[in-house]
């Protein structure tokens, strides 16, 4: 696969950030490319600096080899002892998912992707006089001030004032309805055709979407499954790892695996964000993978609606975020779009992450009766 770079420009140390700061947001996009691999993300990041002198723009001297240091030092990357090769931590892991979140973020505009506005602006939520301890990854901006010190004085002296993370005490910020949340994502290899990189930007959107609803909306859930001859579900911490196989596109069984997982749920709304660019071209039949790559086989396809129906009748909402532009393929989605009463979005790569969390956001406050 071929990636294209555009051509180096120090915005990042205008911005006041150190050099190890700098390279770091570098490897963690080059992190995200690789699915996790530190070796080639590191061969990555040598190139670009022989190529643009990344290094010989900082104020004093930093080389390739001392941000390798200081990552080990700082906990971004360590030995595996079994297979002795560096890879990253759960530190690097959230550092990811905060990235994605941050870069999304400050990509949506005002009235921006679609035609609806966004239903947010900076933490922007009207606090609500409940409250509940702290989820660890929120803004402390509603601190619940009281309710923190009367936790602290529980196992404090007025000799020994001690305050642990589990004291803090936060307002509620939303009372809006919880919503539960199934990510598909297609690994199928058409992700990956023809040189462009599909797949990147689908888990970019997986993980901050994941980031997004830890830090704000910790009542609602967030499940992901991705599919390609077949579907199986995956954590939050697997996703910078996901890679795109030699799979068919096995679309009837993802959909039912997510309704599967909602059905599980007790939420008022259930929804199925799908990101996928390839048309349904394969199932399991009778313990056999049954598939056909050429054209829409309507024997699958006929599936794949029965499942759309299903969701339905069991009020889950098909989101479709179709990243292609073939025209038979939109008329997939749309066949399967109307049999589900959802929605679909034909995304460019570029605003994916926009639509999806201008959906997202906006949903949540729609009431399922």
């Amino acid at each position: 696969m071929e990636y294209t770079y555009t051509h180096w420009k120090d915005v990042a140390l205008s911005q006041g950030k150190t050099p190890f700061d700098t390279l770091n947001d570098l490897f963690q996009q080059l992190l995200t490319i690789a699915s996790g691999d530190v070796s080639q993300s590191l061969k990555w990041l040598t190139s670009l600096d022989k190529e643009y002198d990344i290094t010989q723009n900082f104020d004093k001297p930093y080389s390739i080899a001392e941000f390798i240091e200081d990552l080990i030092d700082r906990g971004y990357i360590e030995q595996d002892t079994e297979t002795s090769k560096m890879i990253i931590t759960p530190k690097t892991e959230k550092g990811i998912r905060e990235r994605s979140l941050n870069e999304i973020f400050s990509s949506l505009k005002k009235g921006g992707s679609g035609d609806h506005k966004t239903n947010f602006s900076g933490s922007g939520a009207e606090r609500q006089p409940e409250t509940r301890p702290w989820n660890g990854y929120e803004e402390l901006v509603n601190l619940d001030a009281t309710g923190t010190m009367i936790n602290m004085l529980k196992h404090s002296s007025l000799d020994s004032l001690n305050l642990n993370e589990d004291d803090l005490q936060v307002y509620e910020t939303d009372f809006h309805t919880q919503v539960a949340t199934v990510l598909l994502i297609d690994l199928s290899h058409s992700m990956i055709l023809y040189g462009e990189d599909r797949i990147t930007p689908a888990k970019k959107v997986a993980m901050a979407l994941s980031e997004l609803i830890m830090r704000s909306y910790s009542k609602d859930t967030l499940d992901i499954v991705a599919f390609g001859n077949e579907a199986w579900q995956i954590s939050v911490k697997d996703l910078p790892y996901l890679k795109v196989g030699p799979f068919h596109t096995n679309t009837k069984q993802g959909l039912e695996v997510a309704r599967h997982i909602l059905q599980r749920k007790k939420f008022a709304n259930k929804q199925i964000f799908m990101i996928t660019d390839g048309k349904p071209s394969c199932m399991i039949e009778n313990g056999r993978l049954y598939k056909n790559s050429f054209g829409l086989d309507r024997k699958i396809v006929n599936k794949v609606l029965d499942e759309a129906v299903k969701c339905r009748r069991e009020k889950i909402t098909i989101t479709t975020f179709m990243i292609a532009s073939d025209p038979y393929l939109q008329h997939f989605v749309r066949e399967m779009t109307d049999a589900n009463k959802g929605r679909a979005y034909f995304a460019s790569l570029d605003n994916l992450g926009g639509f999806i969390f201008e959906d997202y956001i906006k949903n949540r406050k729609r009431r399922v009766n």
